[in-house]
């Protein structure tokens, strides 16, 4: 069964319109579909990332956030839940995950969500077909990657929202 974006007008308003995830190619200037990226922080101050399979696309086995698009009549809160668990088995309820930010690229707004979840790597069940190994990093670590280009660089002001997220 083929998989539905809403598409969004620059302001991020619904147009009426829908798209089929294979055809996302096709979205014209000025028209936009939701993506929500979840950043999830620990007690100690560290990133959960993920890397993304070999085989998906965009930026296979790249180093990435948790992240994914926005289905037909899906809110973005609702995305940012199932994406978290669907991707790294890690449940939060509604309360739990905090609307960050959000940023307008070529053919997406993205939307930024924080949870803080202590949660253990070995316990974590990882959607194959989508994430490869998932680690926790310090604010440092991620700099560092990302500076060596082994995490996918999202830009400047993406990043300072993400690293405001961790206190001190």
């Amino acid at each position: 069964m083929s998989e539905y974006w809403d598409i969004l007008d620059a302001d991020g308003e619904k147009t009426g319109k829908r798209v089929k995830r294979e055809r996302f190619g096709t979205l014209g200037v000025g028209q936009y579909h939701l993506v929500v990226h979840v950043w999830i922080t620990n007690s100690s101050g560290e990133f959960l990332i993920q890397k993304r399979s070999r085989n998906k696309q965009p930026m296979p086995g790249e180093w990435a956030a948790t992240s994914g698009s926005v289905k037909s009549g899906e809110d973005s809160r609702t995305a940012a839940i199932r994406e978290l668990y669907e991707e790294l088995g890690i449940p939060v309820k509604p309360g739990e995950i905090f609307f960050v930010e959000r940023f307008r690229r070529k053919n997406s707004i993205s939307d930024i969500w924080h949870v803080g979840v202590d949660a253990d790597i070995n316990s974590l069940s990882l959607q194959k077909e989508e994430v490869s190994a998932a680690m926790w990093v310090t604010p440092d670590e991620l700099k560092r990657m990302i500076k060596k280009g082994e995490f996918h660089n999202y830009g400047m002001e993406y990043f300072d929202t993400v690293f405001s997220l961790i206190k001190g």
